[in-house]
């Protein structure tokens, strides 16, 4: 039986890690609300700055796991954590301004052409962990608690030792991202539908 050890939520308006609110979009910031986490949370990553959204997404909100679980740095290999991440649209915010970079300035934008591929989220996470387990990102037309369950275990059962999950839907400036790490062993939810559905907000 595998458990789901710790996990965290982001919207627009708010930031909950196992459960426990820990930050509140600040509406009169000229910030944008990543880079307010990013901030509050004292992460000094320059590179974080040239990120697209969702690579800024999964990146903040894997630091954020990190703290809440030092098992995530401690426990394992290099090559033991494996990457599962998935979402409803893509790379479509990218798209979009790289697009208009093309049509605006009659030149496409690199920086931008850079992140028109959903798993370059994957990249930006396994090389400043230094992570180098599997990894792979789907697009699906909703959450899916039986792709993460069915997935994990078949990574869990041949060589994995944990698996850090993700649901980041990104689109129209709206942010709907849901992170869990699931272990073989330790304290917290089973790794089951259920449990899962309940703590995606689905039931």
């Amino acid at each position: 039986m595998s458990f789901i050890t710790s996990y965290c939520h982001l919207t627009n308006k708010s930031c909950f890690v196992n459960g426990q609110l820990i930050a509140a979009r600040d509406t009169d910031s000229q910030d944008s609300w990543l880079k307010q986490l990013y901030k509050e949370q004292e992460i000094v990553y320059p590179k974080f700055y040239k990120m697209d959204t969702l690579s800024q997404t999964g990146f903040i909100l894997t630091e954020l796991l990190k703290k809440a679980n030092s098992n995530i740095i401690n426990a394992y290999q290099d090559d033991e954590i494996a990457l599962l991440f998935a979402n409803r649209f893509s790379s479509v915010d990218s798209d979009v301004r790289f697009k208009r970079s093309y049509q605006e300035q009659a030149s496409p934008s690199p920086a931008l052409f850079v992140y028109t591929l959903p798993n370059i989220v994957l990249g930006e996470l396994a090389i400043y962990n230094k992570w180098y387990g599997e990894n792979m990102f789907a697009v699906l037309p909703k959450f899916a608690a039986d792709f993460y369950i069915n997935y994990v275990e078949i990574l869990l059962s041949t060589g994995s030792g944990a698996s850090l999950c993700g649901w980041l839907d990104i689109a129209d400036e709206k942010i709907d991202a849901f992170l869990f790490f699931v272990e073989k062993e330790g304290k917290g939810n089973q790794f089951n539908i259920e449990s899962l559905q309940k703590l995606a907000g689905l039931i």
